[in-house]
């Protein structure tokens, strides 16, 4: 499988993975949702910057942390252990202070020729997908979340 995940352009996410300054990012929710469970070391990760519908860069998976029915203060020592690698804003912290996190750890980023990105009504901000061509203008499928499943 490889990844697809949306980088946040107000706190310059995927500026700060180009440059090496960032080199994990994290998702977080009440329960268990994608990719918790679903992203696995030396996986392809790609990478957009929300609002730009171009596939820019990609790394290579190399480690991946997945949390449950974590409490307030397991919430925020996972944060702070993983401050140097994750960079996260503020209002970054609080959006991702949820019950369940997965933090995927990568490295190998490059930028790419960027790839036009076929946006679908029914995308999360996170995509597992068979090859990134199935979601790349002129090659793409209609997107379902079968490689999603729990």
């Amino acid at each position: 499988m490889v990844h697809l995940a949306y980088c946040d352009d107000k706190s310059k996410e995927l500026f700060k993975i180009i440059n090496g300054e960032k080199t994990m990012i994290i998702r977080g929710a009440s329960g268990r949702k994608i990719p918790h469970s679903r992203v696995f070391k030396d996986e392809v990760i790609y990478f957009m910057e929300k609002g730009t519908k171009k596939i820019t860069a990609k790394a290579i998976i190399t480690n991946v942390l997945n949390y449950v029915k974590l409490s307030d203060e397991e919430i925020i020592a996972i944060i702070e252990n993983n401050k140097d690698k994750l960079v996260l804003t503020d209002k970054q912290k609080e959006r991702w202070s949820k019950l369940c996190l997965c933090l995927v750890e990568f490295n190998h980023v490059e930028k790419i020729e960027p790839l036009e990105f076929d946006y679908q009504n029914n995308m999360d901000d996170w995509l597992i997908l068979n090859k990134i061509e199935d979601v790349v203008v002129g090659t793409s499928i209609p997107y379902h979340y079968e490689n999603s499943r729990f």
